[in-house]
This record gives structure tokens, C-alpha cells and sequence, in this order.
């Protein structure tokens, strides 16, 4: 039997309705934190990475013959619970905004359907970095990319991974 082999792919997580849901250091820590567990369970590996305060973009390879979307849940459902407890706590008003309209939820923090590209060449792979690493400049959030710290942007620059999960994409 042949084994799957996945390409990496460029994928952007929305949190519904565009809410600023991830300003809280915590919940950028919590995205972290689920994304260093898949690393390290030996489910994806991760190329780069950036959080923003209403998104996130990666570039990951899911490894193995795990179905993608499996892998995506993985991650979106871990952190949808720990925003869903925490705002229970600590901010019932937020999380109002996210009352579902679904029937299999009370509450959904993540929109539907996420964007996921297949890379296929060096060049699209290195114009998805760029894109990536460029967001919080554009944003405003930092003059230069190596700035932001919720970004892979500085591995690439020091080759430094202080989230031990990071893969350079050459290897």
C-alpha cells in the first residue's frame, strides 16, 4: 500500500465574525500551546506561524496518513473549549458575541470554512512565508516582522525556536 504524502500547506484560521477574540496574550498562548502539542505528538510539522488578534496563518504538513481535517480539528476544538471556559469566567459579556446559531453547539468561535492552500513549489511556499511574516507589519503591530513576537518570523532570522516546534523549510 502506498503512503499519503501531504504537501505543506498555507492555512488561515478566522475567528467569527472577524472578533478581536485573541488580543489576550492567553489566547495567543493557548494557540501556541495546541500547535507545540501537535508538533510534539508527531501529527504536523510546522513551518511558520503568525497570530493575530482576529486570525491566524500557518504553514504546517500534516504527517502520517491522518485525514487534514482531523488534524484541524485537533487544533481548533482544544481551543475553542478553553476560550468558551474562559470567557464563562472571566468575560460573559464576550462571549455572548458568540452564541452559535448551529444546531450542534452552543457556542462557535471559529469560523466554518478555514482557507488551506497546498504548496507545491519553493516559490509559492516562500511568497505564503513572506505574506505570513508581513501581516503584523501591515497591521501596524510592529516595524519589522522580527518584532513580533507571535510570529515565526524570528526563527528565520535567528534560527532561535522558543516554542521548540518550529522546522526551517530547507531542512
Amino acid at each position: 500500500m502506498d503512503k499519503i504524502i501531504f504537501h505543506p500547506e498555507f492555512f488561515t484560521g478566522t475567528i467569527l465574525n472577524w472578533n478581536k477574540l485573541l488580543t489576550p496574550e492567553k489566547y495567543k498562548h493557548v494557540i501556541l500551546e495546541e500547535l507545540k502539542f501537535l508538533v510534539h505528538s508527531n501529527k504536523i510539522i510546522l513551518y511558520a506561524y503568525c497570530i493575530m488578534d482576529n486570525h491566524i496563518h500557518l504553514i504546517w504538513q500534516v504527517k502520517g496518513d491522518t485525514n487534514p481535517s482531523i488534524i484541524k480539528r485537533s487544533f481548533f476544538t482544544p481551543t475553542a473549549q478553553y476560550f468558551k471556559r474562559d470567557l464563562k469566567l472571566n468575560d460573559p459579556n464576550v462571549l455572548e458575541y458568540f452564541k452559535s446559531t448551529q444546531q450542534d453547539r452552543t457556542y462557535h468561535f471559529w469560523e466554518r470554512r478555514s482557507l488551506g492552500i497546498d504548496l507545491f513549489t519553493d516559490k509559492v511556499f516562500e511568497q505564503k512565508l513572506d505574506y505570513i511574516h508581513n501581516n503584523p507589519v501591515k497591521a501596524n503591530l510592529c516595524e519589522k516582522q522580527e518584532y513580533y513576537k507571535y510570529s515565526s518570523a524570528s526563527f528565520y532570522l535567528t534560527g532561535i525556536d522558543y516554542w521548540n516546534m518550529l522546522t526551517h523549510y530547507r531542512g
